[in-house]
């Protein structure tokens, strides 16, 4: 049965991991998402559905430990916050090279280097743009409530798993230690290896069309045959773009000018919306669910309707550069963003948008 509890963010990533029959988990504590594998010690999943928890030396030994179980067919994840991240690049690399499907829950925190342990939305470059070398992508998902930090690991695996790539919850401090009422979904039992073998016959354990075992590697020591690879690659990333693109509109019908904010950002943006409504300014809001693929076709066509676009994030101003690729010079494009750890307040959006784009 579905069940309903109060829980901090970080605990519904937990809580739905193990209900959506993960294989293993990986990490190393870091604030603020340590609540992760904390809730998972004390859960101990291993007694019930069999899934293992570990806690590793390091990040870097977590993302390697991901190689390994997504390359035997494994639904594997990890979670860490921004410094943590930065050291699982190379290994996030690899995975995206050979193709691996898992999932990552990066908690953000202010920074740049260990910054402070408050939330911020700095990482967006990192997570969207590859953090790491080669031209790879990962799928980015961006919750901006604890029920969607719930849903976003069932989805984040399907799409890793259909697409053969890893999946990236990019959250942050305020979603991951808010508490909210979450709806669970029932428990999942784990693939059987039969089940394994036949959704994931590239896996190590597999049989392959040789009849052995598949050999997975991101490595190829010849330029013409990893530029095979690299053409795969961004010919997937073509067909994500087409079809996995998803957003969320807010009172854009009539809008007269656009706020376009992911995570807790859009959260504090809806209450922006309706105080500018209440002044009679006709404002909406554009929320990016995926920030890759992003909604590009949306925001522009929202530039044929509105006379201005505010960019929203907690950053020094990272994804406002997609914002105005996407709106392509229709209209004037700015940004508002408090960092380090510090959180705007509806007003201050308000009147950012007021200062920037309707006087500016």
């Amino acid at each position: 049965m579905r069940e309903l509890k109060l829980m901090k963010g970080n605990e519904a990533i937990a809580e739905a991991a193990i209900r959506c029959g993960v294989d293993g988990y990986f990490g190393y504590p870091i604030t603020p998402q340590s609540e992760i594998m904390e809730t998972l010690m004390a859960e101990k999943p291993w007694e019930t559905t069999g899934m293992v928890v570990l806690q590793a030396e390091s990040e870097v030994a977590s993302i390697n430990m991901l190689y390994g179980g997504a390359g035997c067919g494994k639904r594997v994840m990890t979670s860490s916050s921004s410094p943590g991240v930065s050291l699982m690049q190379e290994g996030i690399t690899y995975l995206a090279g050979a193709e691996l499907p898992c999932v990552v829950v990066n908690v953000v925190r202010g920074g740049p280097g260990l910054g402070t342990i408050q939330p911020a939305q700095s990482d967006y470059f990192q997570s969207v743009k590859g953090g790491g070398h080669g031209d790879y992508k990962l799928i980015v998902l961006a919750p901006n409530s604890v029920q969607e930090m719930a849903d976003f690991v069932e989805l984040a695996f399907d799409l890793a798993f259909k697409y053969k790539n890893p999946a990236l919850i990019l959250s942050d401090g305020v979603i991951g230690q808010m508490m909210e009422k979450v709806e669970l979904k029932e428990y999942t039992p784990r693939w059987t290896n039969e089940e394994i073998e036949k959704i994931s016959p590239w896996a190590t354990t597999g049989k392959g069309a040789h009849r052995g075992r598949n050999v997975i590697t991101s490595l190829e020591l010849e330029a013409s045959e990893q530029e095979k690879v690299n053409h795969r690659l961004q010919a997937k990333y073509k067909e994500i773009e087409k079809n996995e693109v998803r957003c969320e509109k807010f009172m854009c019908d009539d809008a007269d000018y656009l706020l376009v904010a992911y995570g807790s950002s859009a959260r504090i943006c809806q209450k922006s919306v309706e105080l500018a409504r209440e002044n009679g300014i006709k404002v909406g809001l554009l929320r990016p669910i995926t920030l890759f693929p992003y909604p590009v076709n949306e925001i522009n066509a929202l530039a044929d309707q509105v006379k201005g676009i505010l960019s929203v994030e907690m950053s020094a101003g990272q994804m406002v550069e997609d914002v105005r690729l996407a709106v392509n010079g229709k209209v004037k494009v700015e940004h508002f963003g408090r960092y380090g750890g510090a959180i705007p307040s509806p007003g201050e959006v308000v009147e950012a948008l007021k200062q920037k784009i309707i006087g500016g």
